[in-house]
C-alpha cells in the first residue's frame, strides 16, 4: 500500500512538473525572442536560447517618441487608484446585498444581475461619459467606464459574505453597539481577505490590460496608458512595414525589428503582472472557490 501511494505521488509530481513547464515555456520563448536579432528570427524562427543576442527591440521602444516610462506611471496610478476604489465600492454594494434584512434586496440584486446581461451600447455610453460627465482627457476616463463596478464581482463577493460570515457574529457586533460601517470594516473585512485579494487581482489585471478606454476617451498623448502606447507603436510599425507611408522611405524598414518589437512589447506589458501575482496566489484559489459558491 505504501509503495502504491509513493508511485502515485511520483506520477502526480511528474504530471504537475509537465503542466508547470507547459505554462512557463511560452513566457521563456517570448523573452528569448525579444532578445534575439531580427534577421535570426526571420531566418531560423524562435528558440528558447537566443542564437544571436540583440537588444535592438528594447532600444527602439525606449528611444521612441512615445514615453513608455511615463505611460508606466499613468498605468500604475490608474491601476492602484482604480483597484482600490473598485474593491471599496464592490464591498459597499455586496455587503448590504448579503444581509437578508435589507429592504428592496431583491430589486437591487436584479439590478446588478440585469447589467450582466444587457448594456446601452458603445455610442450611448460614449455620449454619456463625454457629454454628461465630461471625463474625456482626464484620468477618470481610464478609471470609471466599464471597470469601476462589475456585477460579476458584486455577486461573487456577496456569495462569499453569505457563506463565510455567520449571522451570529453580526448580531453579536450589533449587541456590542457596532454600527453597520463599523461591523463592515472591523468585523467583516478582516475575515474576507481571500475574496478581497482575489477581487483586487482580477480588477487590477483589468485596469493594467485596458487600452480601450484610452482609445475611446483619450486624445491627449500625455495621458496614454502603457497599453495604449504599446498598441500605438504596433500600429505604427505595421503601417511602416506595409510600405504605404511616405515616412517609410526615411526609415530603414529592413532593419526595423518588427517581430522582436512585438515580443518586447508583450514582455513589457506582462512583466509587472508576473512579479505581483505570486503575492496574491495564496488567496486567489480560495477566494474563487469560496466566492463562487452560491449562498
Amino acid at each position: 500500500m505504501v509503495g502504491k501511494n509513493k508511485t502515485g505521488q511520483i506520477v502526480l509530481n511528474i504530471i504537475f512538473i509537465l503542466l508547470c513547464t507547459a505554462a512557463v515555456a511560452p513566457f521563456l520563448l517570448l523573452l528569448s525572442s525579444s532578445l534575439t536579432d531580427e534577421a535570426t528570427l526571420m531566418r531560423e524562427g524562435y528558440n528558447f536560447i537566443p542564437k544571436v543576442f540583440s537588444m535592438n527591440a528594447y532600444v527602439y521602444l525606449f528611444s521612441s517618441s512615445m514615453k513608455i516610462i511615463k505611460g508606466y506611471g499613468i498605468t500604475i496610478l490608474v491601476t492602484v487608484l482604480g483597484t482600490t476604489l473598485s474593491v471599496l465600492m464592490t464591498t459597499l454594494f455586496a455587503y448590504p446585498l448579503s444581509r437578508k434584512e435589507l429592504p428592496w434586496r431583491g430589486f437591487f440584486a436584479f439590478f446588478v444581475f440585469f447589467t450582466m446581461l444587457f448594456n446601452g451600447g458603445l455610442v450611448p455610453t460614449y455620449m454619456m461619459w463625454t457629454q454628461s460627465f465630461h471625463i474625456k482627457n482626464t484620468l477618470w476616463a481610464l478609471i470609471i467606464p466599464g471597470l469601476l463596478m462589475n456585477g460579476f464581482y458584486i455577486i461573487m463577493m456577496r456569495s462569499f459574505f453569505q457563506a463565510n460570515i455567520p449571522d451570529a457574529l453580526i448580531e453579536a457586533a450589533r449587541i456590542d453597539g457596532g454600527g453597520e460601517y463599523r461591523i463592515l470594516f472591523q468585523v467583516v473585512t478582516p475575515l474576507s481577505k481571500p475574496i478581497m485579494a482575489t477581487m483586487a487581482l482580477m480588477i487590477g489585471l483589468g485596469y493594467w490590460n485596458d487600452w480601450m478606454n484610452s482609445l475611446y476617451y483619450i486624445t491627449d498623448d500625455k495621458l496614454f496608458s502603457i497599453q495604449a502606447i504599446l498598441n500605438t507603436i504596433i500600429t505604427n510599425i505595421q503601417f511602416l512595414t506595409s510600405g504605404q507611408s511616405s515616412a517609410a522611405s526615411s526609415v530603414n524598414v529592413a532593419n526595423l525589428p518588427s517581430i522582436g518589437i512585438r515580443m518586447a512589447i508583450a514582455v513589457i506589458g506582462i512583466l509587472p503582472v508576473l512579479c505581483i501575482y505570486p503575492f496574491f496566489q495564496k488567496y486567489f484559489v480560495k477566494g474563487i472557490v469560496v466566492g463562487g459558491v452560491k449562498g
